[in-house]
Parts: structure tokens; sequence; C-alpha cells
């Protein structure tokens, strides 16, 4: 077996055991009532073919991060959680304060083929840890998909999404990283956990 392919082999195992490990998180966070009834929900377009964030646990009130978009688009990082199995969800909401609807640039689903031809999503976000010198991209499943919100391709005025995306973590030394995402500012954000 070549190099190449046992590469390419490690990479879809890894990729396989975290689509596992997302969907029984998924199945153990499921269910009743809870009390945020009242909180505006992304419209079917924006789960279409993916998955939403949970509960969002560990989010702060105030957002660790706000980063400016074009035409009225803010991202507020709500929250940046490290886990046991080497991975960083960054949490947050796309809002549109602006007066009109607006449609989110396609830039934000980056450039690269494998992601882009599973339609729009965050995939073009990187966390950069600048003290290790490293850039980290979004994850992706066995089939290329990126692991984060997707299918949301415009936001109403007024209206704010719930969003996130998964990276490999960077060391556990590493508390501080710097979230980019394609025609966005960028953001300095504490990884917890």
């Amino acid at each position: 077996m070549s190099v190449r392919s046992t590469a390419k082999a490690r990479r879809g195992a890894v990729a396989l055991m975290v689509a596992a490990g997302l969907a029984m998180g998924a199945a153990g966070c499921g269910g009743g009532g809870d009390d945020k009834a009242d909180k505006p929900r992304a419209s079917a377009s924006a789960s279409e073919g993916g998955s939403n964030p949970s509960a969002q646990e560990g989010q702060s009130e105030t957002p660790m991060a706000e980063l400016q978009g074009t035409d009225g688009l803010l991202l507020q990082v709500t929250s940046a959680q490290r886990d046991s199995g080497g991975f960083v969800t960054v949490n947050g909401d796309i809002k549109n304060d602006g007066a009109d609807s607006v449609v989110i640039p396609a830039q934000v689903s980056g450039d690269e083929t494998e992601i882009t031809k599973h339609g729009f999503s965050l995939g073009g976000a990187t966390l950069v840890d600048s003290k290790g010198k490293k850039r980290y991209y979004v994850l992706r499943d066995t089939d290329g998909r990126p692991l984060t919100s997707i299918g949301i391709t415009n936001v109403d005025a007024g209206q704010t999404i719930p969003v996130f995306m998964q990276f490999p973590a960077p060391p556990t030394s590493t508390t501080e990283v710097t979230l980019q995402l394609p025609t966005f500012s960028s953001g300095t954000i504490k990884i917890s956990g």
C-alpha cells in the first residue's frame, strides 16, 4: 500500500469516527421541550441536508468575538469548546443587522472543490494558532462534507441563525486562536475545555 493510500485510509477512518461521535452526541441531546421556544429559529433552508448545532452548550450571554461581514452581516462567536476527541467546536450566530435581506457571499464556503461540491457551508473558515504557527481547516466527513452549518444562503433583516464549525484541536497549551471566515473580519477567540 502506498503512503498516499495509507494517509487517505487514515483520514477516512478519522472522519468516520468523527461522524459516528457526532451522531451519538446528537442522539443523546435530542428531545423534549426547552425554555427557548421564543427564540427565532432558522428557516428550513438553513438546516437543509445538514446538521445544526445542538443546544450550543457552554455558550455565554456575551459574544467572545464579533466578526463583521458585508451588508450588515455579523458573526457572533459564543463558544469555542475543546473536546476529548481532539476537536474544537465553535458555536455562534449569524445576524443580519441591516434593513434588507442579505445573500451570504459564496466565498464563505471556501474554494476547495471537495467542500464546494456539497453546497453552501461555512467550509472556508479557519483557526489560526499564531503561537504554534499553524492554520486549522474545517473538518470533513468521509464523503468530504464540511462539519459546519450548511445550507444557509440568505439572512432576512433582523434574523439570527445559530451556526457551528468544527476544527482539529490545537495543542492544549494553545488557548487563544484567531477565527477567520472569508468576507468577514478576523477575531480572537478563547478555547475552553
